[in-house]
């Protein structure tokens, strides 16, 4: 008997929406003032990738937002 697989949640983001509404930084310019490079910030806009909370925290604060603005969990994702 086959037991269904539990998900171990997701982290979404609003980055992308963040980064062209708030402030028209390029994944470039994000990614340089945060410490990171363009492909890595393409793939966690793309949900590819869960940065690290040292990484996730740069990023809020490049935003000047509450975390829970930028970063969110889905435990059933």
């Amino acid at each position: 008997m086959k037991t269904a697989k539990k998900s171990k949640g997701k982290v979404t983001n609003k980055i992308k929406a963040m980064r062209t509404t708030q402030t028209s930084l390029t994944q470039e310019e994000l990614g340089k003032r945060v410490g990171a490079t363009r492909q890595t910030i393409i793939a966690i806009e793309a949900g590819k990738y869960a940065p690290s909370m040292e990484l996730a925290f740069r990023i809020v604060q490049a935003f000047d937002a509450a975390f829970e603005d930028v970063f969110q969990f889905d435990p059933n994702g």
